[in-house]
């Protein structure tokens, strides 16, 4: 839809309702922020920040901030950019499309011309960076990474020693090590089959391992369709994973609480997941095997592939962006802020890790966030889920059919298929 259209309809409606708290705009002198109300991380570190490292910034301009429900968030920030009335900074969009308007409409800030004027660019950990441009197709940066999320297999440590096993650098590596765990009678893989999404996770991360990290870019440009042989070959490969029995019986009727509880109670050696499963490791009443005994691999490298093992999977789960109207000096000096202050101070505060470089972590990080936070530092760039750039019913469809590919249920070119359609449907 046409942004025009978007955003006049969004002008009536806001007028109809009335003015809007935390939309105002704002004026020299302030610094609003407007959020979602489920997450209440972020501003509590702002609020933390205008106390301590930001204090001369909250005098200058004094935070004032809004909250608005998650599932209504996007539709709010299409009805205040609709008046020219963004929140100075606010979550960014939900959907990546809606993101696009505003960029293509000016109303939010290009960061990175910004961060290079402030001299806090080096501030922004190439691996976030690399995903927030993935993920708006972008060349420059638009919003901040608050959260930096990465995914790989975490691993038993006393299984695979116990059955000679290494962790895996090869996909040949982890089929020959789920083959022979599945001898010895260990199942191989927990995963939430029920949710669909941690199984097509596997098949983006095959993809970009062996087409490339812009191969699902060249989809949803148009260039190269999922039902393509050599997109394919992806859903094949962990199919033939289902298939053989990898992930355990019943599959499809284990939800993300029951895969994480199967793994950290010893019944699996891998699980597929993002580093949001932290406070789950770290959790002694949920972790039985130990957090010491929890290692962790990137997806391996596909064999002749043209990507590496080096481009972690990565979300940056709730970034957030700057308006365009009513940015000046005053709110630059709070960007200077956060970009220079937020990755301690939330890591400190909430034990988050996020896509800012860290000046003083805590000595006392678990060894399991330590593992992440080293990842992040040491990853060059990174690449984006399987279903980042589809549209939202290419994305059901994608993870309602997921879990199959774990039971051995559909064949990786129908999943293909299915997934296809329901993109080129919109």
């Amino acid at each position: 839809m046409p942004l025009v259209a978007v955003f006049g309809a969004g002008a009536l409606l806001l007028t109809a309702c009335g003015p809007a708290g935390g939309g105002s705009g704002a004026a020299s002198g302030t610094f609003t922020y407007l959020g979602q109300t489920e997450n209440t991380t972020i501003i509590g570190t702002l609020n933390a920040l205008a106390k301590d490292q930001c204090a001369a910034e909250e005098k200058a301009a004094p935070l004032t901030a809004d909250k608005s429900a998650g599932p209504q968030f996007d539709q709010k920030l299409q009805l205040l950019a609709g008046q020219d009335a963004l929140s100075n900074m606010s979550m960014a969009a939900g959907t990546p499309s809606l993101m696009q308007q505003f960029i293509d409409a000016d109303q939010v800030v290009d960061l990175s011309a910004e961060l290079d004027k402030l001299g806090v660019a080096d501030k922004i950990l190439p691996a976030a960076e690399s995903t927030i441009k993935a993920l708006y197709g972008e060349d420059t940066l638009y919003s901040l990474p608050t959260e930096f999320n990465i995914e790989g297999f975490w691993y038993n440590k006393a299984i695979l020693a116990d059955n000679g096993i290494e962790a895996p650098a090869t996909w040949d590596d982890l089929v020959e090590a789920a083959a022979t765990l599945d001898g010895a009678g260990v199942q191989p893989f927990s995963a939430a089959g029920k949710d669909g999404w941690p199984i097509t996770r596997l098949v983006g991360d095959y993809i970009a391992r062996d087409l490339g990290p812009d191969a699902l870019r060249a989809v949803a440009d148009g260039d190269a369709k999922l039902t393509d042989p050599e997109y394919v070959k992806a859903a094949d490969a962990v199919a033939a994973l289902g298939e053989a029995g990898y992930f355990g019986e019943a599959i499809g009727s284990i939800d993300y609480n029951a895969a994480i509880n199967e793994f950290l109670t010893g019944k699996s050696a891998f699980f597929y997941m993002g580093s949001w499963a932290l406070a789950n490791f770290n959790d002694e009443a949920q972790n039985t095997i130990g957090a010491d005994n929890i290692g962790f691999a990137p997806f391996p490298d596909v064999e002749g592939g043209k990507g590496s093992i080096d481009q972690v999977p990565a979300n940056v789960g709730v970034p957030v962006m700057f308006a365009q109207k009513d940015f000046g000096d005053d709110q630059a000096a709070w960007l200077k802020c956060i970009v220079s202050n937020y990755g301690d101070a939330v890591l400190n505060e909430s034990g988050v890790v996020s896509g800012f470089a860290l000046d003083n972590p805590p000595a006392d990080l678990p060894e399991t966030t330590q593992i992440v936070q080293q990842q992040i530092q040491d990853a060059p760039s990174s690449i984006l889920w399987f279903e980042a750039l589809f549209t939202s019913k290419g994305t059901s469809v994608s993870q309602t059919n997921g879990g199959g590919l774990a039971s051995g249920s559909i064949s990786g070119a129908d999943f293909m298929k299915l997934v296809q359609a329901a993109n080129d449907e919109g």
